[in-house]
């Protein structure tokens, strides 16, 4: 199984390649710049393996929630890589991502994963490791006010950049299920790349024409005039 993932749904900007099992990462915290560094982050790892698009399995993305921008950049590349490879393509998510990052480098089996939303609310979902090690969405995705986050009583870990901002509302929303959180866990292309895999397992993939954004966020931007 091969295959290229691509993150860059917040201030990081990543991409990865999965080779039966092995990752290959490229990653670099760099605000505002992700259209400059992912084509060549893509290539080195292509160039290194030895690999040409045409080759891979399958390709996956982080499909949102995130930044519009970021989000848009990372749908863009890995549609057009898509089309011109006639390569189907994996939509995974942001938060799962975080959750699947935190899993596979840790003994942890719930992510409480909050991303900071601007305008007072946070992007949220709860993860539970499965019996493979994938994380596994218990309920639904949302944008809501932290002090409204619905939840399922597991305990486990927060994380995600809406704990440096909310981690107070967060706290007291959620009482003794969290026993510690990490606010500088951000997305990485690694964990796309295997959930992306583990989704091409599972048929989850799509055709190009499919692999479209998700930003929760009915309303994803305002005129300056509604700020």
């Amino acid at each position: 199984m091969k295959l290229l993932a691509v993150e860059t749904s917040t201030e990081a900007c990543s991409a990865a390649l999965f080779i039966d099992g092995e990752v290959q990462e490229r990653f670099e915290l760099a605000p505002k710049v992700h259209t400059q560094l992912i084509l060549p982050m893509i290539d080195s790892l292509m160039a290194e393996a030895g690999l040409r698009p045409q080759q891979l399995d399958a390709l996956a993305f982080s499909r949102g929630p995130g930044s519009f921008t970021g989000v848009r950049i990372a749908t863009g590349v890995i549609q057009g890589i898509a089309l011109g490879a006639d390569l189907p393509v994996v939509p995974v998510s942001t938060l799962a991502a975080i959750a699947q990052d935190l899993f596979d480098h840790s003994q942890e089996n719930a992510a409480f994963v909050a991303m900071d939303a601007r305008m007072g609310e946070i992007f949220w979902g709860v993860y539970q490791r499965d019996a493979l090690g994938y994380a596994e969405l218990i309920g639904d995705e949302a944008v809501t006010p932290a002090n409204a986050v619905a939840f399922p009583e597991l305990t486990g870990v927060g994380i995600g950049s809406g704990w440096g901002v909310y981690h107070q509302e967060l706290m007291a929303r959620l009482g003794g299920f969290v026993n510690d959180y990490k606010a500088d866990r951000l997305p990485r292309a690694g964990a796309i790349s295997r959930l992306g895999a583990r989704g091409f397992e599972l048929g989850m993939a799509v055709a190009v024409e499919q692999a479209m954004p998700v930003y929760l966020r009915d309303k994803v931007a305002k005129k300056e005039s509604e700020r």
